[in-house]
Parts: structure tokens; C-alpha cells; sequence
């Protein structure tokens, strides 16, 4: 068997991703209430309680709203980098000590037939960091909050079988958006946020003949629309004779499982 996941949420208001092969089940940030998380968990016929653990990105509350309450309800392990931990130990409330586990960056974890490997992202966090998943051969990658896509990070992430990456905003709209300057310069800035256009040209350099599925993610609720990040990922890789589906993610609703194959 192989992995399967589902984007649960996406976008400026709450991120989480769930992840699993035979043995193992990952829930990567809890981004939305604990309310809303146990919504799209049955959305996708998963169990809560059977979750192996959850790891974390970094600490803004769009990533960890609903971390705390996740962790104490089904007793879940939480992974995250000393940092991360630092940063949001005050916001997620009392966790025991078994529930605290350190993944550093650039590091290799392994979870029952899965290997999961980090590395770090220019973003404005403590120290930000996102996850490629390994089960015999595939590779599944996860990338998102970030104001460029590094020659380390396509190194990291390239040929992989699905991505899930992040496709922001639109820089005319952000530029013309009601939004004051200073957050768009951070936004538009090294460690803010990669645009639908930067999302094509980082894509048009890493996918491989094993590409068969790109999610496109994190989509500004005011800076963005899904036809227009589909349309302008698809119109730069279309120059460079890249055809391959685009796949749409939502704030609210889970996308349908997929498997990769």
C-alpha cells in the first residue's frame, strides 16, 4: 500500500494537512478550533484518536489554533523544533511532558513505514520549517509560508510524487489591495509569501516524470482567487511545456483523499 492524504484546510484563516501510509497517521498543523478540526476529520472518514502524533510548522495561529485542544483531547504526541516550542508554548496551554517531542530542522524522523524529513523556510517566524514524506519510493511534499523557494529547498522537494504548494497571492491584487504598505512589504518580502507566479517558476524547476498531482495552497482570502493562482501556475508552466492538473484547496472544506500511486 502507499500514502494517501487530504489538504484538510488551506489559506490565510487555518492550515492542516493529514498524511497516512499503513501503519502510520499524521496530522501536520491544527490551524482552525478544535470544533472545525473534528468537522473535517469525519469529512474524510478519519479517526482522531488513531492519529501516530501531530507535527508542527511554526507558530502562527493559523498553524496551531486548535493544536493544544487536538493534543489533550485524543492525547496526541505534538512535534515541533525548540524554537517552535519556545514561540508557542503560551499559546497551545498545558501540555503533560510525554506529549513534547523535539524534531530539529533538517532532520529525518521515522514514523512506523513512513520517513519524514524537515527543512527550513524564509518566513517570519522563530524558526519555520516544512515536511517531505517518504514510504517505499514516493515522496509527498509540503510547501508553504515562505517568501522564496530557495536552490537548497527545490533540491529538498524536487521529483516528488504530489506537492502541496503554496500559491499566496497575486502581486497586482496584493499592490492595489486595500492592505497597508508594511504588511505588504512583508508579505511581498523574503520571508513573507510566495505569489501564484513564484509558485510556477519554483514548480516548473522541481517537477519530475513522477509528478502527477500539484495542490495549489494557502491562498490570501483578499490578495487571491482560485481561478486566477489555477490560471496563472498553469500559464507558466505551460511555457515551459509542463502539462499536469492543478488541484484547488479550500480554508473550510478537506480535499478528497488521494492516493499516490
Amino acid at each position: 500500500m502507499t500514502l494517501r492524504f487530504s489538504v484538510l484546510a488551506s489559506g490565510s484563516t487555518g492550515n492542516a494537512f493529514y498524511i497516512e501510509s499503513d501503519q502510520e497517521k499524521i496530522l501536520v498543523d491544527a490551524g482552525l478550533s478544535g470544533k472545525q478540526m473534528d468537522r473535517l476529520f469525519s469529512e474524510v472518514n478519519v479517526d482522531p484518536s488513531t492519529l501516530s502524533g501531530i507535527l508542527v510548522t511554526h507558530e502562527h495561529s493559523d498553524h496551531i489554533k486548535g493544536l493544544g485542544i487536538m493534543a489533550r483531547k485524543y492525547n496526541l504526541p505534538i512535534y515541533a523544533n525548540e524554537r517552535t516550542w519556545n514561540a508557542m508554548e503560551n499559546s497551545i496551554g498545558k501540555l503533560t511532558i510525554d506529549q513534547k517531542f523535539h524534531f530539529q530542522m533538517e532532520e529525518t524522523k521515522t514514523f512506523g513505514d513512513m520517513d519524514i524529513e524537515s527543512f527550513g523556510v524564509s518566513h517570519d517566524a522563530a524558526e519555520p520549517m516544512f515536511y517531505v514524506f517518504h514510504h517505499q519510493g514516493k515522496k509527498v511534499a509540503l510547501v508553504t509560508d515562505l517568501g522564496y523557494v530557495s536552490e537548497r529547498i527545490k533540491k529538498t522537494v524536487e521529483g516528488a510524487d504530489a506537492y502541496i504548494f503554496e500559491a499566496n497571492h497575486d502581486v497586482g491584487m496584493l499592490r492595489m489591495g486595500r492592505y497597508p504598505w508594511n504588511v505588504k512589504r512583508r508579505i511581498l518580502g523574503d520571508s513573507g509569501h510566495v505569489s501564484n507566479e513564484d509558485c510556477g517558476l519554483a514548480l516548473a524547476d522541481i517537477i519530475g516524470n513522477e509528478t502527477k498531482r500539484i495542490y495549489l495552497a494557502h491562498l490570501s482570502k483578499d490578495n487571491n482567487m482560485k481561478d486566477l493562482a489555477r490560471m496563472s501556475v498553469h500559464s507558466v508552466l505551460e511555457e515551459r511545456g509542463i502539462k499536469l492538473d492543478l488541484m484547488d484547496t479550500d480554508p473550510n472544506q478537506p480535499t478528497t483523499m488521494y492516493e499516490v500511486s
